[in-house]
């Protein structure tokens, strides 16, 4: 990754939380997935990461590994695992390794984890940070806000970043952070930045899988996604087809069912075929 950043070669991150969504995100070439607590919004229905507890991040992440083997992985560390003692955090990094089947670890703060982050990179796994809107700490930061608007929110996010660089981290996403101050953190880290709403000068880019898709029965736009397709349409679509079809009698057609022979018909019931097609 540090090499793709070198060579000026950016990076694809998007969300996965299952073995179908994983497996079509692999084949359809992305360089890196991400098991993200935003699950707790888009597949379990809460209104934000809170809730979102560790056996829901390995068990997703464990179902997109089976479906992405040959794709590097990384899972967020849900909400107050990583915020207690040296001891605990690695607990918690080890079922995520070990039971969840990541090949990294994400975590949202700056200075503040940095004495985690080095002590999990030192374990041995790989640590992907995160910075400006960090949805965990919402009720903390007042809200779904742009982050470095100004000078001395600029400067936290460059030294937040930095730390994290030297604490072992091998990238940071940026999420909803002002494109000029994004492009300054990019180009003096030697690690990738991956933006999400945090404009055109990151190394990479992440998005969640149902913005991307229009995945959701209530989408509402945001101006930092572009959609790529509406599935949630095309399932609204298929399955009210299907509703009707069921009802007028339309499906199951002939093509769709198996028929006896007579005589084994004869034999269980003592009579012929009826057609039920009438």
């Amino acid at each position: 990754m540090k090499k793709m950043k070198q060579n000026g070669e950016k990076l694809t991150m998007i969300t996965a939380y299952d073995y179908p969504s994983a497996k079509l995100a692999e084949e359809a070439g992305v360089d890196m997935l991400l098991v993200g607590d935003s699950l707790g919004n888009v597949v379990l229905g809460y209104d934000s990461t809170v809730p979102v507890t560790l056996d829901d991040m390995v068990y997703h992440s464990r179902a997109v590994r089976r479906g992405a083997e040959h794709t590097f992985i990384v899972t967020d560390m849900p909400f107050m695992t990583y915020h207690g003692g040296i001891d605990e955090t690695l607990r918690n990094v080890r079922r995520i390794m070990q039971e969840g089947h990541a090949h990294a670890v994400k975590m949202e703060g700056g200075v503040e984890i940095c004495l985690a982050v080095e002590s999990i990179v030192k374990s041995g796994v790989p640590v992907l940070g995160h910075i400006g809107l960090t949805p965990q700490s919402v009720n903390q930061i007042g809200g779904y806000r742009v982050q470095g608007k100004d000078e001395q929110d600029a400067r936290r996010l460059l030294e937040d970043a930095k730390a994290l660089e030297r604490a072992g981290a091998f990238g940071v996403v940026l999420e909803l952070v002002t494109e000029e101050v994004a492009a300054e953190i990019s180009r003096q880290l030697s690690i990738p930045t991956i933006g999400i709403g945090a404009g055109r000068g990151c190394d990479g880019q992440v998005l969640v899988y149902h913005d991307v898709l229009k995945y959701d029965s209530d989408y509402r736009e945001k101006r930092f996604v572009k959609t790529f397709a509406d599935i949630g349409a095309e399932i609204r679509r298929g399955i009210g087809q299907y509703v009707q079809e069921v009802k007028s009698g339309q499906f199951p057609a002939e093509k769709h069912v198996f028929q006896a022979d007579d005589h084994v018909v004869e034999s269980l019931y003592g009579k012929r075929k009826v057609d039920t097609r009438s």
